[in-house]
């Protein structure tokens, strides 16, 4: 039928895909970082001047990219919040990423609504410092000036469409983004202006919510946009995740999120319920503790790389001969446990060898992200399989140990840019009118097998670990 194309602005890039309408087939691709520093930002990692994805957007697309594509989807960073005048221009650089100077403004929230409970109600999630509704709240307080000079707010894919259709005076967003600002709601489709005045202290104007298949506008040249999303959503589109499966991102840090037919309110604070890019929802439970366990567990053993580490660990057996390690490194947020350290234990002379150490920090990592399964399937979240995500996804001591300790089939997607397909495919959705059936992602299927018995006693000796040195921390399905 034609082409389509989507556009990735990460944090530190923007990635093109331009897609066959029907199959989803990548025709062409274009890449171009973000400008080191904008020059508004004044040098601060958290502010930074949304001319910059523009000019990142242009040099991605240049070389006639986009020459006969029929319609665009734009994916975007989440929780960057565009402040605006009333004139529509910035009234300050973006505020982007996970903002620690907001945290006291996190606190501040919590104490002004009431609870956590009461925000986990309201609008699904319990203030962090990286959403926008909190950054509102740092805003009031650190640079009040500006506050007020704030007529309306965008996040990072609104703002992107928008200027893209040239300004129009109709401003539009998704229900996965939206879901992401804590001052909307998954359960209700609603916003909360009364929230956004007390972060910001006097109302703003927001952006229309729009349906997945809705397109945010035309372009005067008559290019289709389509409604535009988070990043999140929009590789979970990409990857073809549907009820039934969970993603497992291994970062620094880690998430677990999961296709599901309802909002999940969480008083506890550990789910986050946001919405897809389809209709669906779309909780997330987040680790604090991920690959940074491996990457300290490597340098303690005075191991070059995480390969040299995988390969060290696959020495051992499941169980590391006795060894747990409770992977708090960072405190942890999963079980809520922020002033935590980590725990290693079970040490005899026989176990004191670095392939058992090796394989506890495996184990360590991945029963951690078991628990924020266990919180999904404890508010009957279906887990029929497990798309892992992330560079140490492809190591084999991850590859070995997870589908036995997940109890689930294990997919292991081929490295692509996901969320840019995601974006494309919402275009072809917004251009058709029909949900695209494209081909699901290239991917390493593991089935647990035989080994499932020995992955629960793996888990069960790591929960009683858990409960000895944190008892009640810990509450799997926690209301």
């Amino acid at each position: 039928m034609g082409i389509v194309a989507g556009l990735d602005s990460s944090p530190d890039s923007t990635r093109i895909v331009v897609c066959d309408t029907d199959t989803g087939a990548v025709l062409k691709q274009g890449y171009a970082p973000h400008p080191l520093e904008s020059p508004e930002s004044g040098g601060r990692s958290a502010d930074v001047d949304p001319q910059a994805w523009l000019l990142s957007l242009g040099e991605a697309a240049g070389g006639g990219l986009l020459e006969g594509v029929q319609a665009i989807g734009v994916s975007a960073q989440q929780n960057a919040l565009v402040p605006l005048d009333g004139h529509g221009n910035t009234v300050r650089p973006a505020l982007v990423g996970n903002d620690r100077r907001a945290q006291v403004a996190a606190v501040d929230l919590i104490d002004g609504l009431g609870s956590r409970e009461a925000w986990a109600q309201a609008v699904g999630c319990v203030p962090q410092a990286a959403q926008p509704v909190t950054k509102l709240r740092w805003l009031a307080r650190t640079e009040p000036e500006a506050a007020r000079h704030v007529a309306a707010l965008m996040q990072a894919p609104d703002w992107l469409v928008w200027q893209l259709l040239g300004r129009p005076a109709r401003r539009t967003t998704d229900r996965g983004g939206a879901s992401g600002t804590g001052y909307w709601s998954a359960a209700t489709g609603s916003y909360r202006p009364d929230l956004v005045e007390l972060a910001l202290g006097h109302q703003a104007m927001l952006p229309e919510v729009i349906g997945p298949a809705e397109p945010a506008g035309t372009t005067p040249e008559g290019l289709l946009i389509s409604a535009g999303t988070g990043e999140t959503m929009a590789a979970a589109f990409g990857l073809g995740v549907r009820q039934g499966d969970a993603v497992v991102s291994l970062g620094a840090s880690g998430s677990v999120m999961a296709v599901h037919h309802e909002a999940l309110a969480d008083a506890s604070g550990m789910i986050t319920a946001l919405a897809d890019a389809t209709g669906m929802h779309l909780p997330v439970v987040h680790t604090m503790n991920a690959v940074r366990v491996l990457r300290g567990t490597a340098e303690m053993l005075g191991v070059t790389d995480l390969d040299e580490l995988s390969a060290l660990a696959l020495k051992s057996t499941p169980g590391a001969h006795g060894l747990v390690l409770l992977p708090y490194l960072e405190g942890e947020r999963t079980p809520q446990l922020p002033h935590a350290a980590g725990t290693l234990t079970g040490l005899r002379r026989e176990s004191m060898k670095p392939e058992h150490l090796a394989r506890a920090a495996f184990e360590g990592m991945l029963c951690g992200l078991g628990d924020a399964l266990d919180v999904l399937r404890g508010r009957g979240v279906e887990v029929r399989r497990v798309f892992l995500l992330g560079a140490a996804a492809g190591l084999p001591a991850v590859q070995a140990a997870a589908p036995m300790l997940f109890g689930t089939q294990v997919v292991v997607p081929q490295p692509a840019d996901y969320a840019a397909i995601g974006a494309a495919r919402q275009a072809a959705w917004a251009l058709t009118g029909q949900l695209p059936h494209w081909q699901g992602a290239a991917a390493q299927v593991f089935e647990p097998g035989e080994e499932t018995a020995v992955g629960q006693a793996v888990r069960q000796q790591y929960a009683t670990v858990r409960e000895q040195n944190h008892p009640g921390a810990f509450a799997p399905g926690g209301s």
